[in-house]
């Protein structure tokens, strides 16, 4: 499978027993490694509120990653255009172009604050899924429910403070064509003005469009012939309406004549079975915060994770993420990724992986790269 390239997501965690200063420090010492291992791309995640989570401003963490490192490509994964405009982001990344050109991958997602809401019915997918299993025998949870958390004060306190007062977003369909508009020079108001983005305007940049479901976001990047990411690390229970949906909107453009797909997964790796649980004890824990929406938590040591108070219901609602999280030692978490890439049909995957240490979180997407290698 090494035809298949491997990129990383960072959410720039924070451990416990550190701080924000040692995260950064990690995340860019990660690129650096990553890229003398053979990673192909490296993509920041943008969250908020999250005392776990330092990876804020996926741009700014860009341009101190581009300046440390030569070659790999980097990129956002995802800013969240829920709460910023076409502008800020087209002007943002432009920025960083004109220093770095040729390796920023632009990658925009939906997000501005607020779960998405629950379906009507399950969604149809053209990959067959029995007992839980698409073909390969990649594990498809079910669909996991935001239901209660769309009342939740923490929500809106989110909602609050990253919005401006009395700013209505823009759709996002319309939000994606201005983007495009203007980093081609094309962008026109409705009453027939024009406006230049400088810095930005002709930057060489990837555009990636990420999502979770078969839905907006799928139809967006299909429908104007975009390359897509899609979340099994988030949302396992959906990825596979994620590529279908998208394949199924696909359009030829001057960016791509066919589908392009990048599908993303949970992993750690260590030298054998044994060691790689232990170091992915504190994941459960982790994901816990995040969908009680008490925000990310320090990402804990094992011990500290055995420590805290679990019951069945913290299982449950944490299930499909720990469930699909990839964890072992290199031979069987490679084995996991192509039964990911067999199923989705996925032209990348995207690792991202998280543990106390940071030496370990190395040796982990160090270990799978030689494993990758020479498979």
């Amino acid at each position: 499978m090494s035809d298949t390239p491997l990129g990383v997501l960072d959410l720039v965690p924070i451990s416990s027993g550190s701080s924000a200063p040692d995260a950064l420090r990690n995340s860019i010492d990660l690129a650096r490694r990553t890229e003398a291992a053979g990673y192909a791309r490296y993509w920041f995640a943008e969250h908020h509120l999250n005392p776990g989570v330092a990876g804020t401003s996926p741009a700014v963490l860009l341009a101190l990653t581009a300046a440390a490192t030569s070659t790999i490509r980097i990129g956002s994964g995802a800013v969240q255009l829920g709460h910023r405009t076409a502008l800020s982001t087209v002007e943002e990344f432009g920025l960083i172009d004109a220093l770095h050109p040729g390796r920023l991958d632009l990658g925009l997602g939906r997000s501005g604050g607020r779960p998405p809401a629950d379906p009507a019915g399950p969604a149809p997918t053209a990959t067959p899924v029995v007992d839980g299993r698409a073909p390969g025998g990649l594990l498809i949870p079910p669909r996991f429910s935001y239901a209660h958390l769309l009342d939740s004060p923490r929500v809106a306190l989110h909602q609050r403070l990253v919005h401006l007062p009395g700013a209505r977003a823009q759709d996002y369909t319309e939000q994606i064509d201005d983007i495009l508009a203007l980093l081609a020079g094309g962008y026109r108001s409705p009453e027939g003005i024009e406006a230049h983005a400088v810095p930005g305007e002709g930057a060489d940049l990837q555009v990636w469009i990420l999502g979770s479901s078969g839905g907006q976001s799928a139809e967006t990047a299909g429908a104007r012939g975009l390359r897509f990411a899609a979340n099994y690390h988030v949302s396992p229970g959906t990825v596979l309406e994620a590529v279908d949906g998208y394949r199924a909107y696909f359009q030829p453009s001057d960016v791509l004549d066919k589908p392009y797909v990048s599908v993303s997964a949970d992993v750690v790796v260590a030298e054998d079975d044994e060691t790689a649980r232990e170091l992915a004890a504190g994941y459960g824990p982790w994901v816990r915060s995040i969908r009680t929406v008490e925000g990310a938590i320090e990402y804990p040591t094992p011990a500290e994770a055995r420590a805290l108070t679990w019951g069945e219901a913290d299982r449950a609602l944490v299930r499909d993420r720990v469930d699909t999280q990839f964890v072992g030692s290199p031979g069987r978490v490679a084995d996991r990724l192509e039964q990911l890439q067999e199923a989705t049909g996925a032209d990348e995957l995207l690792i991202t992986t998280i543990t106390h240490d940071h030496g370990d979180r190395v040796r982990s997407y160090e270990l799978l790269a030689g494993e990758w290698a020479r498979r």
